[in-house]
């Protein structure tokens, strides 16, 4: 259903026949974190997450595993084994 609280017309997943099912009946504004993030939607109240109602848990225990404004600092580490290595050596 639509939002008819703060994010008036958009999507959200807590609206209800009887309003607004999320806790305090509202969405929270972003934390300092989010800025910069593609989900935020700025409005005429403040901004807020297109995606979570209460951004300032889901940084809680670290990023966000919905923002789209941090890359991954991680890479694939290849295992090689050294059986198969030890043999490609000697071709």
């Amino acid at each position: 259903m639509h939002c008819q609280t703060i994010k008036a017309g958009t999507e959200c997943f807590f609206m209800g026949k009887q309003g607004c099912s999320f806790n305090g009946g509202t969405c929270y504004p972003v934390v300092e974190s989010c800025q910069g993030c593609g989900k935020a939607l700025t409005l005429s109240q403040g901004t807020y997450c297109q995606s979570c109602p209460d951004p300032q848990i889901k940084w809680k225990n670290g990023s966000c595993n919905l923002a789209t404004h941090i890359k991954s600092g991680t890479e694939k580490v290849v295992k090689l084994n050294p059986l198969k290595a030890s043999k490609r050596s000697r071709r």
